[in-house]
C-alpha cells in the first residue's frame, strides 16, 4: 500500500512538473548549464573519481548533451541520485534529465509521467555470489539471504523468479550499489542481484574479484536509458537524437578524432546532414548546426564511450553483446537523420 500511494504522489507531482517545465532547455540556456541525474557509486557507469569528478558510461550523455546545446561539455552540473531519489529528482525539476542506469518500464513510462527516449544500455538481472558459496545457478539460491536495491525493478523480478521456481528467499535492502556491495562483502547475504551490467562494475572494484562469480541465469529484461518529464516534447527531442547522433556517428566511422575531417570531406548525404553541413536540423531542435558535432567531438561515438568506460579492455570488461550496431548483429539503430 505505501508503495502505491508514493508512486501516485510522484505521478502527481510528475504531470506538474512536466506542465510547469515546458521549456527545459531555454532554462538550460539561461542558467548556461545543464543539470543532469546521474549514479552515485556504479562504476563505469556513473560515479566521482578521486577529484569528485563524475565520470562513465552514462555520464557521457550529459557531457554530449551539454556540447551540443551549450558548446561546452564541462557545463554539466551533476546530482547524484539513488535507487529511491532518483524519480523524485526528476519529477521535482531537481535535474533537467536522469541518466543512471534506469529501466524503461510501462508503470514509469505512464504513471510516473516520464518519456524513456531511448535505450543506451541492452541488459537483465542477474546474481552474484562468492565461489566458496558452492552454486553454479541461481536455482540453487533456495532459502538464501539475497542484498536487493529498494525503488528498483529489481525487487519484483527477485519476487518474480524464486515464485516461480517455487523457492524462497530472505531480502536485505540496501540503498545504493555501494550499499550493497559492502553489505555482500561483510557477508550480510549470500548472493547480490541486480544488472549484469551493475555486478560486472562491482566485481570489478573488489580486491579478490576472482573469487565471485556471476551466475549464468539473467531473469529479465532491462533496458536501460535516459529520461525526461512529460509535458516537454522539444527537449525530449534534443536529448533522444544526441544519443543518437553518437549512434549514428558509430556507424559512419565518425570519431572524436575525425569528425572536424569528415564534415569538410564527406560526400555522404546522411553525414552531410549529421554534421551539419547540410540542411537545418539543428533548427529544427533549437540547436544552431553544429551540435551534433560537438557532441560527437566532445566524447566519442557510441562505441568510443562504450570501450572507453565498460568495454572489454576496461576491468569491468563487458562484451557488446546485445549493445553492438545492427551491422554487428546488435539491437543498436539510430533512426535516419532526415
Amino acid at each position: 500500500m505505501k508503495k502505491s500511494v508514493f508512486l501516485g504522489a510522484v505521478a502527481a507531482t510528475g504531470l506538474v512538473a512536466g506542465v510547469a517545465s515546458a521549456g527545459t532547455l531555454d532554462d538550460v540556456k539561461a542558467r548556461d548549464q545543464l543539470i543532469c541525474g546521474v549514479n552515485i557509486s556504479l562504476t563505469g557507469f556513473g560515479a566521482p573519481d578521486a577529484n569528485g569528478n563524475y565520470q562513465g558510461f552514462d555520464v557521457a550523455l550529459c557531457k554530449a548533451l551539454g556540447a551540443a546545446i551549450l558548446g561546452d561539455a564541462n557545463k554539466v552540473k551533476y546530482v547524484g541520485t539513488s535507487g529511491e531519489t532518483r524519480f523524485t529528482a526528476l519529477a521535482s525539476g531537481e535535474v533537467d534529465v536522469l541518466i543512471r542506469n534506469s529501466t524503461w518500464t510501462f508503470s514509469r513510462d505512464t504513471d510516473l509521467k516520464f518519456d524513456f527516449v531511448a535505450v543506451n544500455y541492452y541488459d537483465g538481472q542477474g546474481f552474484m555470489v562468492k565461489k566458496e558459496l558452492g552454486v553454479s545457478s541461481a536455482k540453487e539460491l533456495d532459502g538464501a539471504t539475497i542484498c536487493i536495491q529498494t525503488g528498483t525493478t529489481t525487487e519484483l523480478n527477485l519476487a518474480d523468479f524464486f515464485k516461480a521456481n517455487n523457492m524462497t528467499y530472505n531480502p536485505v535492502t540496501v540503498l545504493d550499489d555501494a550499499e550493497g556491495q559492502r553489505q555482500y562483502v561483510a557477508g550480510a547475504c549470500d548472493a547480490y542481484t541486480t544488472d549484469a551490467s551493475g555486478l560486472a562494475s562491482i566485481r570489478a572494484t573488489l580486491p579478490d574479484r576472482d573469487n565471485h562469480i556471476i551466475l549464468p541465469e539473467i531473469v529479465s529484461k532491462e533496458p536501460l536509458g535516459p529520461l525526461v518529464r512529460h509535458g516537454d516534447n522539444n527537449w525530449g527531442d534534443i536529448v533522444r537524437w544526441t544519443f543518437y547522433s553518437l549512434v549514428a556517428a558509430e556507424e559512419y566511422g565518425i570519431t572524436s578524432a575525425n569528425v572536424e575531417e569528415t564534415a569538410s570531406s564527406t560526400q555522404n548525404p546522411e553525414i552531410k546532414r549529421l554534421l551539419g553541413v547540410e540542411g537545418d536540423l539543428g533548427a529544427m531542435l533549437g540547436l544552431d548546426k553544429d551540435w551534433a558535432k560537438r557532441a560527437i567531438a566532445a566524447t566519442g561515438n557510441y562505441g568510443e564511450i562504450f570501450e572507453a568506460n565498460i568495454g572489454a579492455a576496461t576491468p569491468i570488461g563487458l562484451a557488446r553483446g546485445l549493445n553492438a550496431q545492427w551491422t554487428q548483429g546488435g539491437l543498436l539503430y539510430a533512426p535516419p537523420f532526415r
